[in-house]
């Protein structure tokens, strides 16, 4: 069975992105090409059964088994060792990424506590959107009583992309509460100001 994110993707956003992006081709509109999730474990990928707990949790909530990272390089301060588990991480593509997709928007962001949005500055110039969640006891799949202890998440959202202003504006076609940061918006109000005061400035000379 096709996702419904996909299907809405397919018959509606590609329609919607190519008007707001004065696209004539469909195979020019940004698509997300694969989603990223890790889950760093630091010290407890060394125990066993914290390990096995968490695999379990990542495979519930993105529905695909993960692999398990290894530290590359020993360092001291840090305790950890070349080649001991450092977290965990999945790669989804096709129908579980939309899958994904549709319970991490729709479902777990808006369990999270006092949630403002997403921030867009999370996002880089090729086509990637990053972004961290502090419980992943948002998703429904996960049993709060039987959980040993809150984890966070890593994600990234890949897409083909060539700007970030079309990988924000094909984000909030798949409702991704996407808001400016706090540091862009000043410096949009800078300009402006910049701008208002050149202008009369030049205005001033005129008379």
């Amino acid at each position: 069975m096709t996702p419904r994110l996909k299907e809405k993707y397919k018959n509606e956003i590609v329609k919607t992105l190519m008007t707001k992006l004065n696209q004539k081709n469909v195979y020019s509109v940004p698509r997300i090409n694969k989603i990223v999730v890790n889950m760093g474990l630091g010290l407890d990928g060394n125990d066993q059964k914290i390990l096995k707990s968490c695999v379990q949790d990542i495979a519930a909530i993105t529905g695909q088994q993960p692999i398990i990272t290894k530290f590359k390089k020993s360092i001291s301060n840090f305790k950890t060792r070349k080649g001991t588990s450092a977290g965990l991480k999945v790669t989804l593509r096709n129908n579980r990424m939309f899958e994904f997709l549709d319970r991490l928007v729709n479902i777990a962001l808006p369990r999270i506590k006092d949630f403002r949005g997403l921030q867009t500055s999370g996002c880089d110039k090729f086509g990637n959107y990053s972004f961290g969640i502090k419980e992943h006891i948002i998703f429904p799949e996960i049993n709060f009583d039987k959980v040993e202890r809150i984890r966070g998440l890593d994600i990234t959202i890949v897409t083909n992309s060539n700007s970030i202003e079309n990988t924000v504006t094909l984000l909030k076609e798949f409702n991704f509460p996407m808001v400016e940061s706090p540091r862009k918006k000043i410096k949009i109000q800078q300009i402006k100001n910049e701008q208002i005061k050149k202008g009369e400035g030049e205005k001033n000379g005129k008379n």
